[in-house]
C-alpha cells in the first residue's frame, strides 16, 4: 500500500515508489527507466486507456489505472499523484474526483484534467479540471494537451522530491543540549532524521546543515513532525528567501542526475519554461 505523505518526511523503509520515483521493469525484473512523475488516470474504456497509456509513458509519467469513480476516491486518500486524469464518460459521479483531489492534502495541488464525455448522457462537466481532452482522441492530440501542463507537472514532482542524503546536521532546541545526526532525505519542506535521541513530535527545534558543495550552512527553524525508533521527521517553518532558491536549485540538479538522459532533457525545457 502506498505511503500517506501528507505533508510528512518519509521515513526510510518507504519504498522509492510510493514517494513518485516509479521504474519500468523488464520481464527479467532490471530496472530500467525512472519515471519523472505518477498520473491517476480514471477510465473504464480500453482504447482510452490504451492511448493515455502510451502517450504518459512518452512523458515519463507512470499511469497508475483505475476504472472505477469509488476506487479512484479510495486511491486518492492513500496515494500522491503529480497529475489526475478522468474520463467524464463514466457519469456524474467522475466529478467527485476532482472535488476530492482538491481536499486532500496529498494532492490538492495535482494538476488535473478532464476526458469530455462527447454529448453522453450522464457525463460530468468538464468545469471543475485544469485541462480538457476533447474526444475523438489520438496520441497525438493526448500529447499537445499535455504539453503544455508537463511544466505545471514538474514543478510539483520538484516541490515533493525528497533527496536521498546523508550529511550532518545540528538540531538545536530551546534551553537543553543540542542534537548531532544525519540526514536520510531532505525536501523542499523539511528532512527526515538519522537519531536514536528522543524528540517530540510537535516540538519548536531549529536545524543546522550546509548542502555539499555549500559553504555557508542553513540554520531553519523547524517543527518535529514525527518520530520514530532511530528517525524522526523535521516541517521547515522559515527559511530565508535566499535559502530557499538555493535549496530549490540544488534539488532541482539532483533530480535531474538521477534520471535518464532523455527525461533530464524534457526536465531542463519545462524548468527552463517555468523561469523565464
Amino acid at each position: 500500500m502506498a505511503a500517506k505523505l501528507r505533508g510528512e518526511y518519509l521515513a526510510p523503509h518507504i519504498r522509492q515508489q510510493d514517494w513518485g520515483q516509479s521504474f519500468q521493469t523488464t520481464s527479467q525484473g532490471v530496472d530500467l527507466i525512472m519515471t519523472i512523475g505518477l498520473a491517476l488516470l480514471v477510465s473504464a474504456d480500453p482504447v482510452t486507456v490504451h492511448l493515455f497509456s502510451h502517450a504518459l509513458k512518452g512523458l515519463s509519467i507512470s499511469p497508475d489505472v483505475c476504472p472505477e469513480v469509488p476506487a479512484a476516491v479510495g486511491l486518492l486518500n492513500r496515494r500522491k499523484f503529480d497529475a489526475v486524469i478522468v474520463d467524464l464518460q463514466l457519469g456524474g459521479q467522475s466529478g467527485l474526483i476532482f472535488d476530492e483531489a482538491r481536499l486532500s492534502r496529498s494532492n490538492a495541488r495535482a494538476v488535473t484534467f478532464a476526458i469530455s464525455g462527447c454529448d453522453v448522457e450522464g457525463a460530468a462537466s468538464p468545469k471543475k479540471s485544469e485541462f480538457v481532452f476533447e474526444r475523438p482522441l489520438s496520441t497525438k492530440s493526448i500529447r499537445n494537451t499535455l504539453k503544455p501542463a508537463y511544466g505545471l507537472i514538474l514543478r510539483e514532482r520538484r516541490r515533493y522530491f525528497r533527496c536521498p542524503i546523508s550529511i550532518p546536521v545540528l538540531i538545536l532546541r530551546n534551553g537543553t543540549q543540542q542534537v548531532r545526526c544525519n540526514s536520510v532525505n531532505i525536501s523542499e519542506g523539511g528532512m527526515a532524521l538519522s537519531t536514536f535521541v528522543p524528540l517530540v513530535s510537535g516540538e519548536s527545534v531549529r536545524v543546522q546543515f550546509t548542502l555539499p558543495n555549500h559553504k555557508e550552512p542553513f540554520l531553519v527553524e523547524s517543527t518535529i513532525c514525527w518520530s520514530r525508533t532511530g528517525h524522526l521527521g523535521v516541517r521547515f517553518v522559515s527559511i530565508s528567501d535566499e535559502h530557499k532558491s538555493e535549496l530549490q536549485i540544488w534539488l532541482s540538479r539532483r533530480l535531474e542526475e538521477m534520471l535518464p538522459e532523455f527525461v533530464a532533457g524534457q526536465f531542463r525545457k519545462a524548468e527552463a519554461g517555468l523561469n523565464v
